[in-house]
C-alpha cells in the first residue's frame, strides 16, 4: 500500500477530532502528541484494511458498470435475419 500522506490541515483536523472524541465520549483529556501518535497507529494498523476494502468496493462497482456497458453495446447491435 502506498504511504498515506496527509496535509498539515488534515492532520490537525484528525488530531482535533480525536481530542474531541476523548473529551465527549470518554470524559478524558488527551494532548495533541498522544492524539497524533494514536492517529499514526491507526493509520498504519487499520488504514490498510480500509484501503483494501475501498479497492474491492471500487473493483465491484467497476465490474458492474462494465457489465452495463456491455449490455448497452449489445442493444446497439443490428439484428439481421439471413433467412430471407
Amino acid at each position: 500500500m502506498k504511504k498515506i500522506d496527509l496535509s498539515k490541515q488534515e492532520k490537525a483536523d484528525i488530531i482535533r477530532a480525536i481530542q474531541v472524541y476523548f473529551s465527549e465520549e470518554l470524559d478524558q483529556q488527551i494532548g495533541a502528541l498522544p492524539a497524533e501518535l494514536l492517529m499514526e497507529f491507526f493509520t498504519k494498523q487499520i488504514g490498510p484494511h480500509h484501503y483494501n476494502r475501498g479497492l474491492r468496493d471500487a473493483h465491484t462497482a467497476l465490474l458492474g458498470k462494465m457489465d452495463e456497458f456491455a449490455d448497452a453495446l449489445y442493444r446497439l447491435e443490428e439484428q439481421r435475419d439471413f433467412r430471407r
